[in-house]
């Protein structure tokens, strides 16, 4: 039997460099990029469809799309 591996992309946040300064939230269509602890942002998986608006919001550039197997 072979499995099937699926890979989607999603954004990846260095939470190290981030500022929660909240521009990724505010362009997020799907809302899935929150602010945590006000720290970090941070991303579900579950809801992001790595289509880069919060890459491309990111004033730091600290945001990047990755591929993701699921």
């Amino acid at each position: 039997m072979e499995i099937k591996t699926k890979v989607k992309r999603c954004a990846f946040i260095h939470t190290d460099v981030c500022v929660a300064c909240g521009c990724c939230m505010k362009v997020c269509p799907l809302s899935a990029i929150q602010i945590w602890n006000g720290i970090w942002a941070k991303v579900d998986r579950t809801k992001c469809v790595g289509c880069g608006k919060c890459a491309r919001e990111c004033p730091a550039s600290i945001i990047e799309i990755q591929e993701v197997t699921v």
